[in-house]
């Protein structure tokens, strides 16, 4: 196959390039304000020059990881956001629906507002804030243009960041180390996924739906079943560092001042995944942080 990622130089887009490439496959990673190396630069909000890539490229699917993720930066730049996270998904939607291209469309677990977990794919969305908002326009935008397309939603990622602050949940690695006191939560529940593992998961669709010719479209769900709140997160961390968490203090309640508002419990089922004969079993967080933490030193 011949596949072609958005957002190629972020953490997610990353793993799904070397994920391909290990098994055998053709990829073409785009990236715009980190495009080095091997990746090729492309401003996806320039349609004109997207669909001349793709039709120069001819892929047979596109993975598209692009986004902007961090929803307090939606919320402060809720049109640049609209941009990236709607119209850009729209945009891949018609194109590859026209040239019979498989999409894989990555969604997120904030289109849910966490109050009745775990949520299946046909669970109404019902989104808390701006960046989960405009992850569901972006899903509703693909599913008008492109009902072939496969969305996949999943929960808060980390894995072999470039810097720790790549990833919320390797950012809590600084938190354990600098000692300073200050409050972490210890409210809302969380599932953090190794983006290995959606990596692996992206691939398998990618094989059933275009070798195998299995037809599978709509969206899909994809998570870890380990939940930890912040602290609890933390406190893996400090116990695999030999560190300690007593600068930490658990915030066991929903916080009531915060800039944006964050769902409670977003747990997704796997599901329709298992259903289709997705592998959907994912590394033990406390095992993958222990052997990412040997070798940094």
């Amino acid at each position: 196959m011949r596949v072609l990622v958005t957002g190629a130089s972020g953490l997610l887009g990353r793993a799904v390039v070397t994920e391909f490439k290990n098994s055998g496959h053709e990829v073409v990673g785009v990236a715009f304000s980190r495009a080095n190396g091997d990746l090729k630069k492309l401003n996806l909000e320039d349609s004109a020059a997207v669909e001349a890539f793709v039709d120069q490229e001819k892929p047979d699917v596109i993975v598209h990881c692009a986004a902007e993720r961090r929803p307090d930066v939606v919320e402060k730049d809720p049109n640049g956001a609209k941009n990236l996270n709607v119209q850009v998904p729209g945009l891949l939607a018609d194109l590859t629906n026209d040239r019979g291209i498989l999409l894989i469309y990555i969604s997120t677990d904030y289109v849910f507002d966490g109050t009745k977990p775990p949520y299946d794919v046909r669970d109404e969305a019902n989104p808390l804030n701006t960046y989960g908002q405009t992850k569901y326009d972006g899903e509703l935008e693909v599913k008008r243009l492109n009902s072939s397309a496969v969305i996949l939603r999943v929960p808060i990622l980390y894995g072999a960041t470039e810097y720790n602050g790549e990833s919320a949940v390797n950012a809590l690695i600084d938190s354990v180390k600098d000692g300073k006191a200050t409050s972490m939560d210890h409210y809302c529940i969380r599932y953090p996924t190794n983006v290995a593992d959606v990596a692996r998961v992206i691939k398998d669709l990618s094989l059933k739906v275009r070798q195998e010719k299995v037809f599978i479209s709509g969206v899909l769900h994809f998570s870890n079943e380990e939940k930890f709140t912040k602290y609890e997160i933390c406190e893996v961390i400090a116990q695999v560092m030999g560190a300690s968490v007593d600068h930490l203090k658990p915030a066991s309640e929903a916080p009531k001042d915060a800039g944006t508002t964050r769902p409670y419990d977003c747990h997704l089922s796997n599901r329709c995944l298992n259903g289709v004969g997705i592998d959907t079993h994912c590394v033990k967080f406390s095992d993958w942080m222990q052997n990412w933490l040997k070798n940094q030193k």
